[in-house]
């Protein structure tokens, strides 16, 4: 009999019989777990994506760009890139910063002043900082949800095993006895919850120390990008390397 008994009460472990016992509390942590699972998901698969594609097309834009022979056609062809690829966004803001400080120059006979508080490095210089911030901004999309998930999970599910354990020894209080058959349905909603708020950060925090490794190789190409492109707008030519000639 009570082998049997023991048997019984096991099934109550079940994620079923969880559902079945939930109360109000237990719902708040378990709702708020799987929005927190599905949206640690979401960025994971979206940031993966982007990144793979980031960095697919890395070396196709740049070294499209340095190789052009004419600097009108190189804008050309990052204008036809895609909306979110950042180098080529970078090196047109750099570009229009040119553009502008011409312009403003050209016009400084009428009484422009843009051209005597900022020289022509100095104007591309900021544009290409804004750039990158910019576009770094862009590529921490997520990251803070993935950390705070990471990091807030397993606390969130242990508030479901201590109210587990409670519950427990409620039924134990109630009951006068700790037979199993009274207690398995708040120990198994206890280690239920435990493991549901493991399986939500461990990917979690897989994930935001995977993009951040992934995303501060992209900043230093872009670190690099924009310095080469400073001194390419700035002088007509790169530093290392043959650029083309401005037109």
């Amino acid at each position: 009999m009570g082998g049997n008994a023991n048997a019984m009460a096991m099934q109550q472990m079940g994620f079923h019989d969880l559902l079945k016992n939930f109360d109000p509390l237990g719902w708040i942590v378990f709702v708020v777990l799987v929005v927190m699972s599905f949206a640690s998901w979401y960025f994971i698969i979206a940031n993966a994506i982007r990144n793979s594609m980031v960095r697919g097309r890395a070396d196709g834009v740049i070294n499209g760009f340095w190789s052009n022979n004419s600097t009108q056609d190189a804008i050309r062809e990052l204008e036809a890139q895609p909306k979110g690829e950042p180098f080529s966004k970078i090196a047109l803001d750099a570009a229009s910063a040119v553009a502008h400080h011409q312009q403003a120059a050209a016009a400084a006979a009428g009484g422009g002043r843009l051209a005597e508080s900022l020289s022509r490095s100095e104007f591309i210089d900021r544009a290409l900082r804004q750039a990158v911030a910019r576009e770094s901004l862009r590529l921490e999309g997520g990251m803070t949800l993935l950390a705070t998930v990471g990091s807030s999970a397993p606390f969130i599910g242990l508030l479901g095993t201590v109210w587990g354990i409670y519950h427990a020894l409620i039924r134990i209080a109630a009951s006068g006895n700790a037979s199993m058959e009274a207690v398995a349905g708040p120990v198994g909603e206890a280690l239920i919850m435990t493991a549901f708020g493991l399986f939500t950060a461990i990917p979690a925090v897989l994930a935001y120390n995977f993009f951040t490794r992934s995303n501060r190789l992209t900043y230093a190409r872009f670190d690099e990008f924009a310095h080469d492109l400073h001194d390419f707008f700035a002088t007509g030519a790169r530093v290392e390397g043959t650029a083309p000639t401005q037109k």
